[in-house]
């Protein structure tokens, strides 16, 4: 691909897309623990709660917006002239020099020591290796294939022409060079750009942002930041081309009912499909990533529905052979609950004293939380299920055996905390819920409840009802799969990393913030309480819960699968060689796992049409776990 080129140019592996841990931390069996250790029942999966002995993680990017760290990085990698050299005009009045004079000393120092571990490993992986490798087995480009990116992965460029955008016309102000120095150097034109109108949830009067297209859209965050760009290069080598690929990028700030009534996304998806389909005479490969999975799973019930592309039920049947879901998150994420609610998360919650100075100084958290909320995209990850998946106050069905403190208990506060903003009791995740809605503004709360849907359905006859729902179609246990006998969905995702699950809360300190009731405890860390964070299971990003349940149990219910489409599971443990900082050829990490070797020879045979070879592998208690929750059959 065309895209090789600029991977070439800077080095590559530098990643942005979900606030993804570095490879410094993982939760194997083989890893000793000197702190408190969880057992599940099977030897197989060892979960450890406790503060990693390895450095402390220098990949500190945040969920969605990515840290100063993850934009900067590619300054870092470029050997001492090659930024001169490069096509960069958006840096012509920006020397590298000149922004780490305004950058906190602390972001420097992390991403110098990050980079300074990671130059070794920039030219290291061959490319096209696992798609010259099927290409000498026999494998060739066979079904078309439709890829959707994850959340943030897709560059938003300016299409304004007032006078505030001019400066910016068809340039990317997300994911690129050009966001590096706006947010440096005029952070307020632009968050003006990147947050949609509150009221309306589309574009603010004067600013048109719009997905970028084409392969360029998802190959690199910026230059020599990889994300897609390792799957595009092995589907090329066993004939992949424009001609038959093809990837349906879309504006992710967007609440998903947006995505077609400003940039009609499920329209254009629509008639590519079926035009692939006529010019190929073969049914599509849908290729879904992260949040990616979400817009799919709504676009099943757009197509066919008769208030959206009018296909009819049998839409998909007629024109989808097989749906590979990588680390989709099915039923949301936990770490979406904070970062709405205070604009935090784990990786905030855990950077050192100078990296926090120099967040803040950038972006508050109240700043982040109120530009969460101004893209509705975001909040479709808010968890799904409610306690019935979640958990309890006193138990969750992803509990370990002897840990004291459930998981069900989802924010937690320390009794005897001064400050009238403080709850006095703890939440679960419907608690938490129903706080945000109850104490962000109105229009927030509108937007949320105006399109998405968090419930169960506990009847077939509830879950065809909601067929007519469009609020509903986001969430996979309020409706069903396609009636598409034939489809075969293919679950590809990560395990054995530690993930957000839980939070301690406390008051904001006096004077810090204005609009925020409560910010994460970071001065609490004991036992498997990490700086306010209780650690769990799932691959860094989303949680075992999300990535798992539907795949091993939710699909497997007749309500929710009535065709009977047919279901593989394949789990990647975490597997990182030890310093590289994208974790190398058998990572598992939700981002980096685009990389991983295993899942590109997957993707590849399922393209070529040898998906049957696949055979289910389970490394981690996700069936003992999903056989705990409280969502039963008819």
């Amino acid at each position: 691909m065309a895209t090789t080129v600029r991977r070439r140019l800077v080095g590559k592996d530098m990643e942005c897309e979900t606030a993804s841990e570095t490879a410094s931390e993982t939760a194997t069996s083989r890893e000793p623990s000197p702190d408190i250790q969880h057992e599940a029942a099977s030897p197989t999966v060892k979960i450890v709660h406790k503060r990693p002995r390895t450095r402390k993680r220098k990949t500190t990017a945040i969920f969605l917006l990515g840290s100063l760290f993850g934009i900067i990085a590619a300054g870092f990698f470029a050997k001492s002239n090659d930024l001169i050299d490069l096509p960069l005009p958006e840096l012509k009045e920006l020397s590298m020099d000149s922004l780490f004079e305004v950058l906190p000393a602390g972001f420097v120092k992390e991403m110098r020591d990050l980079v300074n571990g990671e130059r070794d490993f920039i030219e290291s992986d061959d490319a096209f290796s696992v798609g010259l490798k099927m290409r000498a087995e026999g494998l060739s480009a066979d079904h078309p294939i439709v890829m959707i990116p994850g959340v943030i992965s897709t560059g938003l460029e300016s299409w304004g022409t007032s006078e505030l955008s001019l400066p910016y016309f068809r340039k990317r102000l997300w994911g690129s060079w050009t966001m590096m120095r706006a947010l440096v150097m005029d952070k307020e034109m632009w968050k003006r750009h990147i947050m949609l109108d509150k009221e309306t949830g589309l574009d603010p009067p004067g600013i048109k942002l719009r997905a970028a297209q084409g392969f360029d859209a998802t190959d690199f965050f910026i230059t020599g930041y990889w994300i897609w760009n390792k799957i595009l290069e092995n589907l090329a080598s066993i004939g992949y081309d424009p001609t038959n690929s093809y990837t349906a990028a879309y504006d992710w700030r967007l609440a998903y009912a947006n995505l077609e009534v400003r940039d009609h996304y499920f329209s254009r998806l629509k008639s590519y499909i079926e035009q692939a389909v006529f010019l190929h005479k073969k049914k599509v490969v849908l290729t879904s990533h992260s949040m990616g999975s979400q817009v799919l799973f709504y676009f099943f019930h757009w197509v066919a529905s008769e208030k959206g592309g009018k296909g009819g039920q049998y839409w998909v049947e007629r024109h989808v052979d097989s749906w590979i879901n990588i680390s989709g998150c099915m039923l949301g994420a936990v770490k979406d609950v904070t970062a709405i609610l205070s604009g935090e998360m784990r990786d905030t919650a855990q950077m050192n004293a100078f990296a926090v100075y120099g967040l803040e100084k950038f972006l508050s958290k109240e700043e982040r939380a109120e530009i969460f909320r101004a893209m509705p995209g975001i909040s479709s990850m808010l968890p799904m299920g409610g306690n019935a998946i979640w958990g309890e106050l006193d138990w969750a069905p992803d509990d370990q055996s002897g840990q004291g403190h459930s998981y069900g208990s989802l924010l937690n506060f320390r009794t005897g905390q001064n400050g009238s903003t403080i709850p006095d009791r703890n939440f679960t995740i419907e608690d938490a819920m129903d706080y945000i809605l109850n104490t962000t503004d109105d229009w927030y709360r509108d937007q949320v409840r105006g399109s998405y849907s968090h419930g169960v359905a506990t009847t077939s006859a509830e879950v065809e009802a909601n067929e007519n729902d469009p609020r509903k179609w986001i969430n996979p246990l309020e409706t069903r799969l396609p009636l598409a006998p034939s489809l075969k969905i293919y679950c590809f995702y990560g395990v054995g990393k530690l993930t957000e699950r839980a939070y301690f809360y406390r008051a904001p300190d006096a004077g810090t913030t204005r609009h925020l009731n409560m910010t994460i405890d970071t001065t609490l860390t004991q036992g498997h309480v990490d700086h306010g964070v209780i650690l769990g299971e799932g691959d860094g990003t989303v949680n075992l819960m999300s990535l798992g349940y539907m795949c091993n149990k939710g699909w497997k219910m007749k309500r929710f699968n009535p065709a009977g489409s047919k279901i593989t599971v394949v789990e990647m443990p975490h597997e990182p060689e030890r310093f590289n900082p994208r974790g190398g050829p058998n990572t598992a990490d939700h981002v980096d796992i685009l990389g991983r070797q295993n899942l590109n020879e997957y993707i590849l045979r399922v393209a070529a049409g040898q998906g049957d070879t696949i055979k289910d592998f389970i490394a981690s208690n996700i069936v003992e776990y999903a056989a705990k929750a409280k969502v039963y059959d008819e």
